[in-house]
């Protein structure tokens, strides 16, 4: 089928209607409740490849589907249900296009979003999201009782295939957010960093680069950090200014360094939380600066990400996001002082702080 017939086959396109008014508050309702549909859209585009097949030429469906092995129609459909959400744009003669959105599922983008918006619809989210008012009942987690076993234990010997998408999506966010701490922090009258549950060690890559006299450390799992960025290790660029350690913050932090930062893991219970800051103010002593880096879910652009997230983390590890004053309050109750809180972009919030002498 050409394309010309393609579009005698389609009915009108959103961008051959009208701009409609803000919906009545009963569409918008009958909208919210099936952001399940939306959010399995995105997964099967993701999955699908269908923004990696889709270039900088609108395609007609069946070409798309061709490229992706896919039946027209039903693509077709799916396309569409997207670009009721800006995913993709339907042009009038019935092609679809890319859009800003659209273009973050690709897998060479640098800013792609394609393996968080996997992880965030994995198979065991549809098991647990129905069982919300329970976890919220209970103020406990909900995998344990569907599972048998702790989230990540069941990640790891159950589902081998979430557990990757996972360290995907984890690696692709810490990334992409390693940039912006680094050109958010001056470090320029220090001499050493520590990055405490510092994942693959983007961070700290990151600002060794950025400050060519620091050194840094690598904190973390023993499991984690044997897969660090190969600029931290042996042969790497930044090896000879970097020390792996292999640890759990939670049971003790062996590092003395000018500076720690602690990046999006004080999400678990208060127990974990406090063990871990007083184990780097143990660690680091009077004068020491920590900066603690999280999402929080008030005041920021990003609330309806950061919340949903919040609730994800009842579900899978019982955990929470913070809001400005419960960080600040934890923070202050394990003895540090706040000098300062300041976004570092739309997702994370930064809270600058001092081991009083």
């Amino acid at each position: 089928m050409t394309t010309a017939q393609t579009a005698q086959s389609v009915p009108t396109s959103p961008a051959a209607r009208p701009a409609q008014a803000t919906p009545p508050p009963s569409m918008r309702l009958r909208e919210l409740v099936f952001g399940a549909a939306c959010a399995a859209a995105l997964r099967a585009a993701a999955r699908l490849g269908v923004a990696d097949a889709l270039g900088d030429r609108p395609l007609a469906v069946e070409d798309l589907a061709a490229a992706v092995k896919a039946e027209p129609k039903p693509l077709g459909r799916l396309l569409r249900a997207l670009s009721c959400y800006g995913v993709f744009t339907e042009r009038p003669d019935g092609t679809f296009a890319h859009t800003e959105m659209s273009r973050l599922l690709r897998e060479d983008d640098p800013h792609s979003l394609r393996a968080i918006a996997l992880w965030c619809t994995e198979p065991w989210t549809w098991d647990a999201w129905p069982k919300l008012d329970e976890a919220v009942r209970s103020g406990r987690n909900v995998v344990e009782e569907l599972y048998g076993k702790e989230f990540f234990v069941y990640l790891n010997e159950d589902a081998p295939e979430s557990a990757d998408v996972f360290n995907r999506a984890m690696t692709t966010s810490s990334v992409q957010s390693a940039r912006d701490v680094a050109e958010f922090l001056d470090l320029s009258g220090s001499s050493s960093v520590a990055d405490i549950g510092g994942g693959q060690g983007h961070v700290v890559a990151s600002l060794l680069e950025k400050h060519p006299a620091l050194r840094g450390t690598l904190l973390d799992l023993p499991r984690v950090v044997e897969h660090a960025d190969p600029r931290l290790r042996a042969g790497g660029a930044l090896a000879d200014r970097t020390h792996i350690v292999p640890g759990d913050c939670r049971a003790a932090v062996p590092v003395r360094a000018d500076v720690y930062i602690i990046k999006n893991i004080l999400e678990w219970d208060d127990d974990s939380t406090a063990r871990t800051l007083r184990n780097v103010i143990e660690a680091g002593g009077p004068g020491t600066r920590v900066v603690v880096i999280e999402n929080i879910v008030d005041d920021t652009p990003s609330m309806r990400f950061s919340t949903a997230m919040d609730l994800l983390l009842l579900l899978n590890v019982g955990g929470a996001k913070h809001t400005t004053a419960s960080m600040s309050r934890r923070l202050t109750d394990a003895g540090l002082v706040i000098d300062d809180v300041r976004p570092v972009n739309a997702y994370l919030h930064a809270f600058d702080c001092h081991v009083p002498g």
